[in-house]
């Protein structure tokens, strides 16, 4: 046994096939004393086409030379077998008789047999195939050397057997002397174990990798490369295995062009996101939280939005913008990797300026001057705001490490502010990720200022439309009222349906539904000045007829044509469209504005004492009438023309209503809409009042749910009114002679009568007005005096008479004896007035009732004030 350590000695051992042999195609043969083959060898009868049984025994001369070269080659072989080596190129043929169509490098070598006598061993090259092995080695050189491309060989033990110059080039070094390493040598150590096992398995199935992706660090260079690398197993002549080879290609320029195609094509699919998504609400924090979907997670992993606290409050501009440290409210947060919003740089609260934790949606909160943010809104400008982590803690939260602030601005004006954050792991932001961000704060910023000019008008509108109607809880005497309006555009609320609850003298009421043509703000204005104008000529006392012709010759006037002329108007149906135009229809762009002014109107005034009703209509729907027991009924009021259209008279009816009756004014979006027919509508309205003996806002509920309301074809407003009149109790009626005693007893009937109804307070007070009136209904009229007290929620006192001619407070002077009872009857009442009559006229005053903390007027104040 060798020792221990011993150097082994090489021994004989056998090679697969696939030696270089096997490439160069080398055959042998030997030739005797006599110049004749003597020994054939198989690889000689393989490569020259000659079997040994035809070779062996024959001259070579004769056999393989072409006749031409016989006495040459006699001459060679003669003196090989003299002892002399030869080595030259020789045609041959490969059958007998053939053309010499082979070349062979022969090297011919002297020797001697076992008898002593000369001999030669011949050696022969197939000169085409060496050839053809140089072109091969001299193209793999080129290739090998000269590739743009790292080109590396492995040997089946996975080291390096050779590296071309592009290799040693990126790496350092000349080639040499990466013979031997292994891919741990200069990759990392995670890249170098994916390397080897994908050499691994080439080597082992024989199936190439393509384009597989490295990445490692280049000496020199702090930037990190990426490699696309592909191998491919080599085979010998034989086919064996000898190694892999590797071709790799530096791919970090494509790899950087591919990733910014691909954010230049998120960043259009963010924008086009954005376009259409953002803006499709006209609410602010809508439109704020919509941005923020947008943007978390595609393009950043956390965001929040701050808008200006008197942006929000309605202020017409946000305050604090030069130095951009107003209040702000957090509207919107939005986070892919936390649901807890995340401290924010340099904020403060508004109370003491000291710093504090993240900001919750809904805080207030502001920025000091040097902050990031600050600049941002001060300047108009996006800042990068970069994460550090400090001994006291995260400046933006230990999870983010880079921060835009961007400006919202639209319209020359900033609004807010939005910041998009991105956490360790995430690329910062670049120049196109600002640009692009500050494009989505620009379209977010539009809208969001869109938002706040709609919030305000539509505010304004509001409040206009709430100051043309009554109060939601009209109160009149003997009527339980209720009301309901439906805007028919529910963007702006409001419309030009409108309705009136109007409280006449002797407490008497005025019940008003009008529908003026169009909607929106427009009809909305024209509605308000037609209500004001019903308010107006209802306070003159009017007859409802009367109110109505007037009110036609307002409309008219307003909707003139600006030459003092009106244009020409068709009739309207029963719903109240003119004909010829849009049952619901909005102005033509060549309207004029006299088209706003045509309008439906029913006008009702109600005497609780008489408990009858007079209407008068112009061009609208009937009112309705629900009796007690009795199916709702359709009161028959001739419909007249729509105001506006002038040349008819109106007229009006009288009915009696019963207590208990219930009476319903309405406009036509209530019972019409293109899904069902007008007479359908009323079926289905009168339907609906068939219970109308529960609850007033019962009925108006019951009402609204029944009918189809939502069409939002056109606004809707539903009046309703349920009778129970005033008891004879409360009332005194009494006639008085024309003559001088009458006010002495006008005063003892109405003294009696407010002792019987326990107003004692309210005696001296009502005895002195009772006295002034009829005093002056004896001095200035002529006739019956007729004096009425009713009680309700007021006192109210009527003096008749049949003269016609109308009081008028004048100011006496001091010199004057008279002149002044109804300056102290205006002193006196909380109001008073007079009206005609068919007979005369009725002069009236009012008092409050006591409510027991407040004592009524003076009279003898009241009287001295005068003087």
């Amino acid at each position: 046994m060798p020792a221990h350590g011993a150097q082994r000695l090489p021994v004989w051992q056998s090679s697969r096939p696939g030696s270089l042999y096997d490439y160069i195609r080398v055959a042998s043969f030997s030739l005797g004393p006599d110049g004749r083959i003597e020994q054939w060898s198989e690889r000689a009868a393989d490569m020259l086409g000659i079997p040994a049984r035809h070779a062996v025994g024959q001259d070579p001369i004769e056999a393989f030379v072409p006749p031409e070269l016989h006495e040459g080659g006699r001459r060679k072989v003669s003196e090989i077998l003299d002892g002399r080596e030869w080595t030259g190129l020789v045609p041959y043929r490969r059958s007998q008789g053939g053309d010499a169509d082979g070349l062979a490098e022969i090297y011919l070598m002297p020797s001697r047999n076992a008898a002593g006598e000369r001999a030669a061993v011949c050696l022969v090259v197939d000169v085409r195939a060496m050839r053809g092995i140089e072109t091969d080695l001299a193209a793999s050189q080129a290739v090998f050397g000269q590739s743009p491309m790292g080109f590396t060989l492995f040997s089946t033990d996975l080291k390096l057997l050779r590296v071309n110059e592009r290799f040693a080039t990126v790496f350092g070094g000349p080639a040499g002397k990466y013979r031997g390493l292994t891919p741990h040598d200069f990759l990392p150590r995670p890249e170098a174990e994916r390397m080897t096992a994908a050499l691994r398995r080439v080597l082992e199935t024989g199936e190439p990798v393509a384009e597989m992706q490295f990445v490692g660090a280049v000496p020199g260079e702090e930037e990190r490369r990426r490699w696309s690398v592909s191998l491919y197993r080599l085979h010998g002549a034989s086919g064996r295995p000898i190694g892999v080879a590797a071709l790799a290609a530096d791919v970090t320029g494509r790899r950087r062009a591919e990733r910014e195609a691909a954010n230049a094509r998120r960043n259009l699919a963010l924008l086009n996101e954005a376009g259409s998504r953002i803006g499709n609400s006209l609410d602010l924090e809508t439109t704020a939280r919509t941005l923020l979907d947008v943007a978390v997670p595609q393009f950043c992993d956390l965001a929040s939005v701050d808008l200006y606290q008197g942006l929000l409050a309605g202020d017409e501009t946000p305050p604090g913008m030069s130095d951009g440290s107003a209040e702000l409210r957090r509207v919107a947060f939005s986070s892919a990797v936390s649901d807890a919003p995340l401290a924010t740089a340099g904020r403060r609260t508004p109370e003491d300026g000291s710093p504090d934790g993240p900001v919750a949606v809904g805080a207030v909160h502001r920025y000091p001057f040097n902050s990031p943010c600050a600049a941002a809104l001060r300047t108009g400008q996006a800042q990068i705001v970069p994460g550090r982590e400090s001994d006291d803690g995260p400046e933006l939260g230990a999870v983010v490490h880079s921060t835009l602030a961007v400006p919202m601005v639209a319209r020359d004006t900033v609004v807010g502010l939005v910041q998009f954050s991105r956490t360790k792991g995430s690329e910062p932001f670049g120049e196109r990720d600002t640009a692009l961000a500050v494009e989505l704060a620009a379209r977010a910023a539009v809208c969001i200022d869109n938002a706040r000019l709609y919030r305000r008008e539509h505010e304004r509108a509001l409040i206009l439309q709430r100051s043309l109607l009554p109060p939601g809880d009209p109160e009149a005497a003997g009527l339980d009222i209720a009301c309901r309006y439906l805007p028919g555009t529910t963007a702006t609320e409001v419309g030009g349906d409108w309705f009136d609850v109007i409280e006449l003298p002797g407490h008497r009421t005025a019940l008003v539904v009008g529908d003026v043509m169009g909607r929106g703000l427009r009809a909305a204005v024209a509605m308000g000045e037609l209500r004001t104008a019903v308010r107006t000529l209802a306070l003159l006392d009017l007859e409802p007829a009367e109110v109505l012709s007037a009110l036609d010759e307002i409309a008219r006037g307003l909707g003139g044509t600006g030459d003092g002329r009106t244009s020409a108007r068709a009739p309207r149906s029963r719903s109240g469209a003119a004909a010829g135009m849009p049952e619901h229809g909005a102005l033509t762009p060549a309207a004029d504005l006299s088209e706003v002014y045509l309008a439906t109107c029913v006008y009702a005034v109600y005497d609780p004492i008489t408990r009858r009703c007079t209407f008068a209509n112009a061009g609208h729907l009937p009112p309705v009438l629900v009796e007690d027991g009795e199916d709702a009924l359709l009161l028959d009021v001739p419909p007249g023309m729509p105001l506006g259209v002038g040349g008819e008279p109106f007229e009006e009816i009288e009915v009696e209503l019963p207590d208990g009756a219930l009476l319903a004014l309405y406009t036509d979006g209530l019972v019409e809409s293109r899904h069902h027919p007008l007479d359908e509508g009323l079926q289905a309205f009168r339907r609906a009042l068939s219970d109308a003996g529960r609850p007033l806002e019962d009925v108006c509920d019951h009402v609204l749910s029944a009918l189809d309301t939502s069409h939002g074809e056109d606004d809707i407003a539903l009046l309703m009114a349920r009778v129970h009149g005033l008891p004879k109790d409360a009332v005194g009626d009494w006639s008085l002679a024309p003559e001088a005693r009458s006010v002495a007893r006008a005063r003892e009937l109405a003294r009696d009568q407010l002792t019987d109804w326990g107003l004692q307070d309210l005696v001296d007070t009502t005895e002195l007005l009772v006295s002034e009136l009829v005093t002056n209904a004896l001095r200035h009229g002529h006739g019956e005096i007729r004096v009425r007290l009713l009680l309700d929620r007021t006192l109210v006192c009527e003096v008749w008479d049949a003269d016609l001619a109308q009081p008028r407070r004048r100011r006496a002077r001091d010199t004057d004896e008279g002149g002044r009872g109804l300056q102290l009857v205006g002193l006196l009442s909380t109001g008073w007035g007079s009206r005609r009559t068919p007979r005369g006229k009725t002069v009236w005053f009012e008092l409050p009732l006591p409510d027991g903390d407040s004592a009524p007027a003076d009279p003898t104040e009241a009287l001295l004030s005068l003087f």
